[in-house]
């Protein structure tokens, strides 16, 4: 290795996005530098944090499961946003020699609601775990009224909401709830719907009726990456946001965190087209 570097580093690591999104930057900056996939075990974790510290041309890395909360033992400070949420999911140089934990989930969710109004609104989030709540660290800035939580142990789920300083109603995930009723916003923040995993609910899908009419819908599944949950959504006429909007957005705030630089965003309909072949 001869030029800087980032990686992304997780157990299992190959299926990865984020080599293809960092390089694709990389090359169309022309910045002589590269981003790779690294697989590192739980075990290996303190010791991958030992040997890239004394690597002057290691920018830092991404973390992702099943490292995103025991790396923080290995770092010398964590920001604000990698607080609210309890997790990082990026890690890099502050100084030469200080390691600096954040989380640019909250980045990807902020772009996803980008434009949205929600003050005094109501906002349903499925799920209530590490990506709820970086979801949860958003609408915490938004002013929105009440966030119902649908989960399958909402007292956890809402516990998780009230630490991020939003106000969580906390709904078992079970058919006739009152969580989507009016409310301006759904967020999918689980795994169900997702390639290989559980499929969303049909009850979910049929309640989207009661959402408000000019509702958005967003997941942030990506694989596939139009969820049965934006399929109903579009064919019910409401908005929707799908899972790569907060994956380059994640994306983005990292690459300048490594590389110094804004990416190119200017190109991302064809970093889509890629990310999608």
């Amino acid at each position: 290795m001869t030029r800087p570097y980032a990686e992304v580093i997780g157990d299992p690591i190959a299926h990865s996005k984020s080599p293809l999104i960092h390089n694709f930057w990389l090359g169309k900056l022309g910045i002589d530098a590269e981003y790779r996939a690294c697989h590192v075990r739980p075990e290996e974790l303190a010791d991958y944090f030992a040997t890239r510290r004394k690597d002057p041309l290691w920018r830092g890395c991404n973390a992702t499961i099943p490292h995103k909360e025991r790396v923080q033992l290995s770092l010398d400070a964590i920001d604000g946003k990698a607080q609210a949420v309890g997790a990082v999911n990026c890690v890099f140089r502050s100084t030469e020699a200080e390691l600096t934990g954040t989380n640019t989930d909250v980045d990807g969710v902020e772009e996803a609601l980008a434009g949205l109004n929600l003050e005094g609104q109501e906002v349903c989030v499925i799920g209530g775990g590490g990506a709820a709540r970086s979801a949860f660290s958003v609408l915490a800035g938004k002013n929105c009224g009440s966030v119902f939580v649908l989960a399958r142990d909402p007292d956890k789920a809402v516990k998780a909401a009230n630490q991020c300083n939003v106000f969580g109603v906390g709904m078992k995930m079970e058919p006739d709830s009152v969580a989507f009723c009016e409310s301006a916003v759904l967020i999918n923040a689980t795994q169900l719907g997702m390639t290989g995993q559980q499929m969303m609910p049909g009850f979910i899908l049929s309640q989207l009726d009661e959402l408000a009419n000019n509702a958005t819908v967003f997941d942030m599944v990506y694989s596939p990456l139009e969820t049965d949950l934006l399929s109903a959504a579009q064919r019910k006429g409401l908005r929707t946001v799908d899972g790569l909007v907060m994956l380059i957005g994640q994306a983005a705030k990292a690459f300048e965190y490594f590389f110094g630089v804004a990416p190119p965003r200017q190109h991302d309909a064809e970093l889509r087209a890629l990310l999608t072949s």
